[in-house]
């Protein structure tokens, strides 16, 4: 839990400041119960009003001074949690977006989205109660003993002699709780994953009449929580019943012997009284001692997961390019092997070579590494062996903020979120609304925004699905090319175009970015018809490279695509 105190360094003048505050407040509840017994012993048998309006007075301002400095202390404990708590979940969020992929997928999003969510919520009510609990509690224990010692050591002794046998039945469950709370975590992040996956495939489920099925699959994933919770609230919950039963066999105790004590003369009533108050004081201490271990335990479990995450070192480390690239040839694999999971080779021993305004087809079945080839490209993974080079240098060489800038994507399964047409097209880059009505112009999007009342203006829903799916892929090629990108990268982005405006598509790209080297993956021959190389991909091989009509004659299987789909006949 090292990097909590990272997040808390920077509001440590306004922790110290409440810690004081609550320092004075408990120090002066303290007092309370000292003076009740001192007054019933010493001042009432003097008769004396005035000295007993006196002490009366005195107590109660440690009371109004114990009450507001509790007050005031928690306010600002308050403030300064969600202050801590804001900073923590922004990093943390902050990091999650810089993961590289392989981490990503290694962490899973689920149990990325839960480590933002109910972790942080976890460190940051232990952080509260901290501040609330954690200075009042030790001193209400510690003072509470120190002033019973002072006043009679041998009652004092009864009752602490419990505190030992409270403190090792509280640590010795405490030690089980950060096993059982990180399996309840985990289980969380399994029915984050089903309410994640049913919210983006509420549509499907709908149309195919699986909401009994997918609330099956999802009361599996809750009874799982609920189970581990339950294990993990049964043994936590032992605490606070033994806890309270140690407590009154000490009171009991006291009780006892302070009888005894007093028939002696060797113990006042009074002191009994006082020391009825602070037993009190101590038990409640206590109690919060051990609401905070429970909760510690909590905080542990969570706090280990979060700093997996900020902790994770990147994996794709910047390094100094060979010099052994050709300038003139824009991006280019040289022999590239690639694994997701280091056991099957994903792609292997891959070339090609594209100049500057070239156009790259890349066609081949479901699952043979198209979109592999996207990734590697833009460094999204590295590849095992063999190198990639964007104008003739390594794109390890690249920094981050480099490599990314040369491109504009449009991902299979890419994303708009709710806002106007316009911003989700401009996606918070410095681009005039003349560029963007460019953009939408060329990826054949403008005819329909203008169809709208609002225009540009017109909200879109997140995921867009208050429009169809052509609508979604031509605003987002609207997003691709509106920053002017080196390279754009249309990974199957126009299957929902019909082949009418997937035509009108290419040859507008053609005709306004001729600059710009074009990838598309596709399903389509169509679409890839008019590249001036294809690649044709199996299994992660290389099977056809070429143009289309030298396809058509030595690659079979492009040809059977071709015929398959158009019987060879293309609209241009």
């Amino acid at each position: 839990m090292k990097w909590v105190f990272t997040f808390l360094k920077p509001l440590r003048s306004r922790i110290a400041l409440g810690v004081g505050v609550k320092i004075i407040g408990t120090v002066a509840e303290l007092i309370i119960p000292f003076l009740l017994s001192y007054i019933l012993e010493n001042v009432i048998k003097t008769n004396q009003i005035k000295s007993i309006i006196l002490y009366g007075v005195a107590m109660t301002v440690c009371a109004v001074v114990a009450c507001l400095g509790n007050i005031i202390a928690n306010r600002m404990a308050a403030k300064t949690t969600m202050r801590f708590s804001t900073q923590m979940r922004k990093e943390l969020f902050s990091r999650t977006l810089y993961l590289t992929a392989r981490s990503t997928d290694r962490f899973t999003i689920p149990s990325l989205e839960s480590r933002i969510t109910s972790d942080t919520y976890n460190v940051q009510n232990f952080i509260g109660m901290m501040q609330r609990m954690g200075i009042r509690a030790p001193i209400l224990l510690l003072g509470g003993s120190v002033i019973t010692l002072i006043m009679d050591k041998k009652l004092a002794l009864v009752m602490i002699a419990t505190l030992p046998i409270i403190f090792f039945v509280i640590y010795s469950i405490s030690r089980m709780g950060v096993p059982l709370y990180t399996t309840v975590q985990q289980s969380v992040d399994g029915m984050v994953r089903v309410v994640r996956e049913d919210a983006q495939g509420i549509r499907v489920i709908k149309a195919l009449s699986k909401v009994d099925y997918e609330n099956a699959r999802y009361d599996k994933a809750n009874m799982k929580l609920r189970k581990n919770e339950t294990k993990a609230g049964t043994i936590m919950g032992i605490v606070n019943p033994v806890m309270t039963l140690l407590m009154n066999m000490g009171i009991v105790a006291v009780v006892a012997f302070s009888a005894y004590f007093v028939s002696k003369g060797t113990s006042s009533a009074t002191t009994v009284i006082a020391f009825m108050q602070y037993f009190t004081l101590i038990s409640m201490a206590m109690m919060s001692l051990s609401r905070m271990f429970v909760m510690y335990t909590k905080c542990a479990a969570s706090a280990k997961r979060i700093s997996q995450v900020l902790e994770q070192a990147s994996e794709l480390e910047v390094i100094e390019d060979d010099g052994k690239g050709d300038a003139s040839v824009h991006v280019s694999f040289e022999n590239v092997t690639f694994s997701y999971l280091g056991k099957e080779n994903n792609l292997k021993n891959l070339s090609f070579s594209l100049k500057k305004g070239e156009a790259l087809g890349i066609i081949g079945a479901t699952g043979s590494g198209k979109s592999t080839i996207l990734r590697l490209l833009m460094r999204f993974y590295d590849a095992d062996s063999g190198v990639i080079r964007i104008n003739g240098r390594d794109v390890r060489s690249y920094t981050k903020d480099e490599l990314t800038s040369m491109f504009g994507v449009v991902f299979q399964n890419d994303f708009l979120y709710a806002d106007t047409i316009e911003e989700n097209i401009r996606f918070g880059r410095d681009i005039s609304k003349e560029d963007i009505i460019s953009a939408t112009k060329t990826a054949q999007a403008y005819d329909f925004i203008n169809s709208f009342s609002e225009g540009y203006s017109h909200n879109v829903t997140t995921g867009g699905t208050n429009l169809s799916g052509g609508q979604r892929q031509r605003l987002l090629i609207s997003r691709a090319i509106a920053g002017r990108p080196e390279i754009l990268v249309l990974d199957d982005s126009s299957s929902a175009l019909d082949y009418k405006t997937d035509a009108s598509l290419r040859q507008a790209l053609s005709r306004d970015i001729p600059d710009s080297t074009v990838i598309t993956v596709a399903q389509r021959v169509s679409s890839v018809k008019n590249c001036d190389l294809i690649l044709v991909i199996e299994d992660g091989n290389l099977i056809g490279c070429g143009k289309h009509d030298e396809l058509m004659q030595t690659c079979a299987e492009y040809k059977e695509i071709s015929d398959s789909q158009m019987g060879g006949a293309f609209l241009d």
